[in-house]
């Protein structure tokens, strides 16, 4: 393993072993709390133009395989982790953590104290950071970091997002016969924009019942309308993505546009921000997000607690209450993490009920948007 030094905005100055995609790379450092499913964690899209710090300190042990990815590739900039097992044990696992790095030029940095690292993350915040196996001078590295952009200047959701439409068809991960679900008969269709979306989502509402089209993040609103209008499609889904949701300021305008013509839509973390900003109401960043799986949230309806897996740094404002009934908040921080809209066939979750952590505490929710289309189709 090379050496791989380690700089971050507040003047840490750290030291550690590299594995993975080696050179020098700049982004935003975040910790997850996941005890577990580190692979879904790299390929999740949502951490484009990121580092993440494991709490967990054993990365590696159970190896990687293509049923686990969610998407077709890896957009974190690294993961930092306090011991990695490049020797796997795992009957599902088929190659090695290291490898899968590599493949995806995304940096893996270990034999660093992660424990430390999570607690200044924690009392001081997500930062800008840089890596490099190439530099080992402080003053050097701390001036790149000073030139670079910042991550809520980049629009990473170009980068992560599908670059043509597809159909997705496949249901939900079977552990039992080590395959996927065949997607049930459609009880109706909607597009999925894709900002970055989890190949679980897109398994979750095939498996609820909705025929799904994957279209990429520079849709035509018009066109959409249009096929709404003309009973192609009863619904759309907006889903998760990396970077801030302020700055996509063209796709603010389309949703707007979605929402008056009051299309059933639904919307989970980037959704959810989105569709916040859109009715005029922005996000606002949280000190250090909540990314994990372990997070606690109430259902206010039923007043049950959910155990959900979260990744985001941007929250939407307790003033929207004004106009969407709150339908979800968060236990740790009761920041919001559900919201029904007043008067528009149109609801979104700041967490992720794919992702099983409960390990079906929140699956309902997909259903939830099955059950709304076909009302609001009945009464069309």
């Amino acid at each position: 393993m090379k050496k791989v030094w380690i700089y971050l905005e507040n003047g840490i100055f750290l030291e550690g072993k590299s594995f993975g995609s080696i050179g020098t790379k700049v982004g935003e450092i975040v910790f997850n709390t996941s005890m577990t499913g580190y692979q879904e964690i790299i390929t999740d899209p949502s951490y484009a133009g990121q580092f993440v710090t494991f709490t967990m300190p054993e990365i590696g042990n159970v190896g990687v395989n293509e049923e686990d990815m969610e998407s077709v590739s890896a957009y974190a900039k690294g993961i930092i982790v306090r011991n990695y097992q490049k020797r796997f044990s795992n009957f599902r696992g088929k190659e090695s953590l290291d490898e899968l790095l590599k493949r995806y030029d995304v940096m893996g940095i270990c034999d660093i104290d992660t424990r430390f690292l999570t607690k200044v993350l924690r009392d001081s915040g997500n930062q800008m950071m840089i890596a490099s196996t190439e530099i080992n001078d402080k003053e050097e590295l701390k001036k790149i970091l000073e030139s670079s952009p910042r991550i809520e200047e980049i629009n990473y959701i170009k980068e992560v997002s599908t670059k043509k439409s597809y159909i997705h068809n496949q249901g939900i991960y079977d552990a039992r016969v080590f395959s996927y679900n065949p997607a049930p008969p459609s009880k109706a269709k909607i597009v999925a924009i894709d900002f970055g979306v989890k190949r679980n989502i897109l398994n979750n509402l095939c498996e609820a019942g909705l025929e799904v089209e994957v279209i990429p993040q520079d849709f035509d609103e018009k066109d959409l309308i249009k096929r709404y209008e003309n009973k192609e499609i009863d619904g759309i889904f907006l889903s998760n993505g990396p970077g801030d949701p302020l700055i996509l300021k063209d796709i603010h305008e389309k949703i707007k546009k979605l929402i008056e013509a009051k299309i059933p839509m639904f919307g989970i973390c980037l959704g959810h921000q989105l569709l916040s900003i859109s009715h005029g109401y922005p996000t606002f960043k949280l000190k250090f997000g909540h990314h994990g799986g372990n997070h606690p949230v109430r259902n206010e309806k039923t007043k049950k607690v959910e155990i959900t897996a979260q990744n985001h740094n941007y929250n939407v404002p307790q003033e929207i209450s004004q106009i969407a009934e709150i339908t979800h908040k968060n236990l740790f921080d009761n920041t919001i993490e559900g919201l029904k809209y007043k008067n528009t066939p149109i609801f979104s979750v700041q967490h992720h009920p794919e992702a099983s952590p409960g390990p079906h505490d929140s699956r309902y929710i997909f259903k939830e948007f099955v059950d709304m289309i076909l009302e609001h189709r009945n009464r069309s």
